[in-house]
């Protein structure tokens, strides 16, 4: 009986331990009304975290571009992703001496055409996890990707003053369906940079 016991013990504590572990996954992006605007293609790799994006119909410029809590973008606000991706409780940016959050990332520079295509971003963060974990971007909640009407000044806390959420897209495991048409309205909720 006592046997039997501590090796139901064990198997709890093996359930809780084991996440699942991905190394592709992605995200289709829909702005404020609810349009397909492209996606992310999220890639673990032995140099980092590989961000590759294929996206129309964004505003040119500077935006902020972050990792939010909760997977699920309910336009035109998307304030249903609620606030950043911080499972170790640290205050927002990179540039704040008590930061940053996991979910904190690089702006994106967008161009006079309003495309980020063929676009790769490389990041050193190793908190940032395809796993299924309540550390994972996988976790059960889900959590999104959302771009930001201005550019984060990686310091102002909670959001780096980026401005409104002008569109927003849930992390899912594996690739994206193919094709990714723009312009396609949604119901469900180059150039290359490093960040080290």
């Amino acid at each position: 009986m006592r046997k039997s016991l501590m090796l139901m013990g064990l198997l709890m504590v093996s359930s809780v331990v084991l996440a699942k572990t991905f190394d592709t996954a992605h995200a289709v992006l829909i702005n404020s009304e609810g349009k397909d605007i492209g996606y992310v293609l999220i890639q673990t790799e032995k140099a980092g975290v590989r961000l590759s994006f294929h996206l129309t119909s964004i505003p040119p410029g500077l935006h902020g571009f972050h990792i939010h809590e909760t997977g699920k973008c309910e336009p035109p606000e998307f304030t249903s992703a609620g606030g950043h991706f911080n499972p170790l409780g640290k205050k927002h940016g990179k540039d704040n001496p008590k930061g940053e959050h996991v979910g904190d990332l690089p702006n994106l520079d967008v161009g006079p055409e309003g495309k980020l295509t063929h676009y790769v971003l490389w990041l050193s963060k190793p908190d940032i996890k395809l796993t299924d974990d309540p550390d994972g971007l996988l976790k059960k909640e889900g959590t999104a990707f959302v771009i930001h009407a201005k550019p984060d000044d990686y310091v102002s806390d909670p959001a780096g003053d980026a401005g409104p959420r002008i569109a927003c897209g849930v992390i899912k495991p594996g690739k994206p369906p193919i094709p990714q048409k723009s312009g396609k309205s949604q119901t469900d909720s180059g150039q290359t940079k490093e960040n080290h």
